[in-house]
């Protein structure tokens, strides 16, 4: 599978998939939680609490992990594996980008002055399990 053809199968997965797993360094362990998940190219986007883990996990290591894309049927499957640098947001801008009724569960709306916006920048994505093709490491940029 050439880049191009890998690009577009894990844009395909990003726009499919919206809950993955996160993972960052809590006590000099790693740390994992489900979250939803949105993108705009390899960059991803999740809405958090002020107060949660997350943003103090992120002020000690701003390293990050994320798995998505495993739909759960079986050997084959195809997902991703990203690591990249995480940032804390809570600009309008970028709350505005993010923001849909999903969110509602946990925020009373984009002005909740608990949201923020994760910014998850990529600097290693690879396709993994592509129908048991060998993984393919993808520049994200």
């Amino acid at each position: 599978m050439n880049q191009e053809e890998a690009k577009k199968a894990a844009l395909g997965i990003l726009d499919d998939s919206k809950v993955g797993v996160l993972a960052t360094i809590k006590e000099n362990k790693p740390h994992t939680r489900y979250m939803t998940f949105f993108h705009d190219g390899f960059t991803l986007y999740t809405a958090t609490s002020r107060k949660s883990q997350k943003v103090d996990e992120l002020e000690a290591n701003p390293h990050a992990h994320i798995l998505l894309g495993y739909e759960g049927e079986g050997v084959g499957d195809a997902y991703l594996e990203i690591e990249g640098r995480m940032a804390a947001h809570d600009d309008a801008e970028i709350i505005n980008k993010v923001w849909n009724d999903h969110l509602k569960g946990w925020f009373t709306g984009p002005d909740d002055p608990n949201l923020m916006i994760l910014r998850i920048h990529p600097e290693h994505v690879r396709l993994m399990n592509k129908k048991g093709q060998e993984p393919v490491d993808l520049q994200p940029q």
